[in-house]
């Protein structure tokens, strides 16, 4: 049977919509990340405790003492592991797309429960949106959206509204068919019915689908984190992608807490919204026996304790100072003076090495750099659409030459800062009679059939899949795994551990050649290619907008006694000390920053 290209029709679709109605994706972008930037600026300007508090009023208003007391131990857990920006982060993302999906859903529910034909319209539309994979969702939104959170809003919205509109149908077919014949028969007119009698008795049932909604967005949001969405979800997806247990736990442990809370809280207002529970409230709070445990505060002292919470907030806010200085710089010099500088990175050693020398270096320089996490064709799309300024880790000409191809027209090339380096397949140093990629032939046995690789977007895999294999006759012999860089070095090091055969992606440079004792295996067709260099690109406008930063970045070099230094300094700082493991780095450098970023260049 003939191969249907249902992914060309679809593909070719998505660049219509693209080419064609860009304008109007480039709207919703404004609106959704005003929407985002004004809820973020608000949970995040208070106090992290001073929030708690605030919230925990609110889950004392709804639920009681017993409620409040849980909600503000589990936000100064949050605070407590450093997972407190990022999950007000989060906490954002799931508020706005939650508003949106509900505003969006309830009208589309009513009308499908008002309509037979608009119900059965709906319900494949609903199967498709809420059976697709999460993950597919992400990939028209960067086509679409670019990188960072509004994709990952947009995904949610898709991925979160099923449930709004199935409860918000069932709930109003629900309602007792007598009682609308009733308000009919008084002459009611069909909007008062709908808003007098159907849509009060089926708020206990829409108010579950509210809270289905809120549920699942929070899911969506942490896998847009993939995509630079940020907060909780760049925590698991770094965490993922290093196999670091410690931050997969405390990134995991936040969503658990605010998943509950939002839970909680928005089970507790339906019952407070529904007129039944309202009336099955009051008989719990009268067969309840402990006054403390029965206690509610009324909405307006709730009220009075939230405004003051957020005035104290506010105030420290206000007249606390930011906490931090900056060295001084000599006037009269073009520095940053706080213009944001969106630095993406992709988790491999020497671009993470690149990318916080140049973080330390660009704030000591009067920027604000922020570097955003994802993965490599995230990055490309997010950098050829201005998402992300620019990145200092891609290999050319060889390993990232399809991305290249493909986005060079929107990006400019700043040059490389290394070189050159080599892509190769390698085995510990104990494979006995194996030197070269034509001597894995006819081991795989050996080998447990496969090789293990890292991400599946990167340049080296692709190598592999589509030429290098198939040269030495290994593609219908050997499995190249898919994972992360970090799972093909635990691999590595539990097989170096146990004396096992093994064979890994690798790439120089690279820290584990000093780490393990490994054998490069050589490449005698050439099939990898010739060295690659890594290069700086940047979005096509960057060297118009930042002048200074380019000229600084097309000089700058790092030695491979450099970067190997910068690599264990940030490597024993430990995951999430990055940049303390930079200004380590640096003290070991006297001189550096003058000469990567010269004050003095005209």
């Amino acid at each position: 049977m003939a191969r249907i290209p249902l992914g060309d029709w679809v593909e070719t679709g998505v660049d219509f919509l693209r080419d064609h109605f860009q304008p109007f994706f480039d709207g919703i972008t404004t609106v959704v990340s005003g929407m985002y930037d004004g809820v973020d600026a608000v949970l995040g300007a208070p106090q992290p405790l001073l929030l708690a508090g605030i919230l925990a009023v609110v889950a004392l208003w709804l639920r009681g003492p017993l409620a409040a007391l849980l909600s503000f131990a589990g936000l100064a857990l949050i605070e407590g592991v450093g997972q407190w920006d990022q999950a007000m982060s989060t906490l954002s993302l799931v508020l706005v797309a939650s508003v949106i999906t509900v505003l969006l859903a309830v009208p589309l529910g009513v009308w499908a429960a008002r309509s037979t034909r608009v119900g059965a319209a709906l319900r494949p539309v609903l199967d498709l949106m809420q059976t697709m994979p999460a993950f597919v969702y992400l990939i028209p939104g960067i086509f679409f959206f670019g990188v960072g959170q509004v994709p990952g809003i947009i995904a949610t919205i898709v991925f979160s509204m099923p449930p709004g509109v199935r409860m918000t149908e069932l709930g109003i077919r629900q309602v007792d068919g007598e009682l609308v014949e009733a308000a009919e028969a008084f002459g009611t007119a069909p909007r008062r019915t709908l808003l007098g009698v159907q849509l009060p008795l089926a708020l206990p049932t829409i108010m579950a689908g509210v809270n289905q909604v809120i549920m699942l967005a929070l899911s969506m949001v942490v896998i847009s984190g993939m995509v630079g969405g940020g907060g909780l979800g760049a925590s698991v997806f770094t965490a993922i992608s290093q196999v670091d247990v410690g931050l997969g736990f405390e990134g995991g442990i936040a969503v658990v807490i605010l998943a509950m809370y939002l839970d909680r809280m928005t089970g507790a207002l339906g019952r407070r919204v529904s007129p039944l529970g309202r009336r099955a409230l009051a008989r719990e709070r009268s067969a309840d026996r402990s006054a403390v445990l029965r206690y509610r505060p009324s909405t307006a002292v709730a009220g009075v304790a939230v405004v003051v919470l957020a005035l104290v907030a506010g105030g420290l806010h206000t007249f606390g100072g930011s906490g931090g200085t900056r060295a001084a710089l000599p006037a009269g010099h073009d520095v940053g003076h706080g213009r944001t500088v969106d630095i993406g990175t992709i988790n491999w050693d020497e671009g993470v090495a690149a990318t916080y020398l140049w973080k330390e270096v660009l704030e000591q320089r009067g920027f604000r750099p922020q570097v955003q996490n994802m993965d490599v064709g995230a990055l490309y799309t997010g950098m050829s659409t201005g998402r992300v300024d620019v990145e200092l880790d891609s290999w050319l000409p060889v390993t990232h030459a399809d991305y290249w191809r493909k986005y060079r027209g929107s990006l400019t090339d700043l040059g490389s800062w290394y070189g050159p380096t080599s892509l190769e397949v390698s085995v510990p140093s104990y494979v006995k009679d194996v030197h070269s990629l034509a001597d894995l032939k006819g081991r795989s046995k050996e080998f447990g059939g496969r090789i293990i690789g890292v991400e599946p977007g990167a340049g080296e895999m692709k190598l592999l899949r589509s030429t290098v294999l198939k040269g030495y006759g290994l593609d219908k012999e050997y499995q190249l795994t898919t994972g992360s860089t970090a799972g093909m070095l635990a691999q590595l090091e539990r097989s170096v551990k146990a004396k096992e055969p093994v064979a890994v992606v690798l790439w120089s440079p690279h820290w584990a050649y000093s780490k393990y004792p490994l054998t490069k295996l050589a490449d005698p067709r050439g099939l990898f290619g010739r060295g690659d260099r890594i290069h700086t690109l940047a979005h096509r406008s960057f060297p118009s907008e930042f002048p200074q930063v380019s000229r600084w970045m097309k000089g700058f070099r790092l030695t491979e006694e450099q970067l190997g230094g910068l690599e264990q300094a940030i490597h024993d700082a430990g995951q999430g000390h990055e940049q303390d493991g930079v200004r380590t780095w640096l003290r070991s450098q006297p001189g550096l920053v003058d000469r990567m970023a010269p004050l003095g260049a005209a």
